[in-house]
């Protein structure tokens, strides 16, 4: 999913990375509405998982692997906003330290992974909490519904991306089976990763959770910041 350098023309590389910086400024405003003193520290964690996890690919078919993008995960756990910044922190480490990524692509980077794949995916999480059982369960069903949306998402975004200003000499449509295939089967990885660290979090410290407010007794929480998940998410 990483887009390097080269693939864009100037022009759309320009608007990406204008866009990504809008983006990143009002995170930074929506985050202070997100994090408190409890979970800020959650939100490096989860950024430092993501870039590690990102690190480690998976095989998808033959000659083609794929790895964890992360929006919905640290969307849920930290809050859409916060989610944002955590993306964009990995993505400038991993383009400046391991060239992963080029630099003048690291706008359209945080635009895919960070704008399109958070916004898609935690959208429909939180569509599919209002409608499935408000449980733990129907928690981790509507994010992983929500992880395996936002990774397709994110590359038929590319695909648009590349439509309107890609200068490599890749055919458009040899673009998008590669992107809308691949990342199909990608999205079932990332959605099964994302529900095993969702749920292992929710075992401990639900508390923690931005998305498991709605299951949380305030009560409760209010007397045992720790209790445990069979308690806080019944």
């Amino acid at each position: 999913m990483h887009v390097p350098d080269g693939f864009l023309d100037a022009p759309t590389s320009l608007v990406t990375g204008a866009v990504a910086a809008g983006a990143v400024g009002l995170a930074l405003r929506g985050a202070h509405r997100e994090l408190d003193e409890r979970t800020a520290p959650l939100a490096g964690l989860t950024a430092a998982f993501v870039f590690a996890v990102q690190m480690v690919n998976f095989p998808v078919g033959a000659g083609t692997s794929g790895h964890l993008i992360g929006g919905v995960l640290t969307a849920v756990l930290v809050g859409p906003w916060t989610a944002i910044l955590c993306t964009t922190v990995v993505l400038l480490v991993q383009a400046l330290l391991f060239a992963d990524g080029g630099l003048t692509a690291l706008g359209t980077n945080v635009v895919l992974m960070g704008v399109v794949a958070v916004g898609v995916g935690y959208g429909l999480s939180r569509l599919l909490v209002r409608l499935l059982p408000r449980t733990g369960t129907g928690l981790l069903a509507a994010a992983g519904a929500g992880a395996f949306l936002s990774v397709p998402a994110a590359a038929l975004a590319f695909v648009g991306l590349f439509a309107v200003g890609g200068v490599a000499d890749v055919p458009l449509g040899a673009v998008l089976a590669a992107m809308g295939g691949a990342h199909l089967l990608i999205g079932i990885g990332e959605a099964l990763i994302t529900v095993a660290v969702l749920g292992a979090v929710l075992s401990v410290r639900p508390d923690l959770v931005h998305g498991a407010a709605h299951l949380r007794r305030p009560a409760d929480l209010a007397t045992r910041p720790g209790l445990r998940a069979e308690e806080a998410l019944r």
